[in-house]
């Protein structure tokens, strides 16, 4: 049996759960983020995840009921932020999708405040997307007294992300 089909079965056998073939983790001074090596379609089930379940809000984790987390390090607690995200958690099933296509060698980006009531950690976004919001929360917290700060200089007339 070739290398590749090997790799095939294996993929297979995984049932959608993250693995080389499919991502590369990539680790900067600040952190780290999942890159792709294969092209995603819009709607495509891009991966299942799987970690620990805690009851600790920590860096690293996503939230899955009001007391529960989930952590991987290894994976889906290395998805980068984005105000435009590429993909969409569906935390009942556990499920990532693709919320546009998806080119090789694209970082995955999630929105944490689709998922997250609040943050271990309110920090400065970055992402660059036109509908950037300056600031990352929760969904249910508004931006501390720095983040205040870094929106007051973000843009007059820009609006903090609003609680759902």
């Amino acid at each position: 049996m070739g290398e590749r089909h090997f790799s095939q079965l294996f993929e297979v056998l995984k049932g959608g759960y993250p693995s080389g073939m499919k991502f590369e983790i990539c680790r900067f001074a600040d952190g780290s983020g999942v890159r792709t090596r294969v092209p995603f379609v819009r709607a495509q089930l891009v991966s299942r995840i799987t970690g620990m379940l805690t009851n600790e809000r920590k860096l690293h984790t996503l939230q899955v009921s009001e007391t529960t987390h989930l952590y991987d390090p290894e994976f889906s607690g290395m998805l980068l932020h984005s105000c435009s995200p590429c993909t969409v958690l569906d935390m009942k099933r556990l499920e990532m999708f693709a919320l546009r296509d998806i080119g090789v060698g694209e970082f995955l980006t999630i929105d944490y405040a689709s998922t997250e009531e609040t943050l271990a950690r309110q920090f400065k976004c970055a992402c660059g997307a036109p509908n950037c919001r300056g600031w990352v929360t929760g969904y249910r917290e508004l931006p501390n007294e720095e983040g205040i700060k870094v929106l007051a200089e973000f843009g007059a007339g820009m609006q903090p992300h609003a609680a759902k």
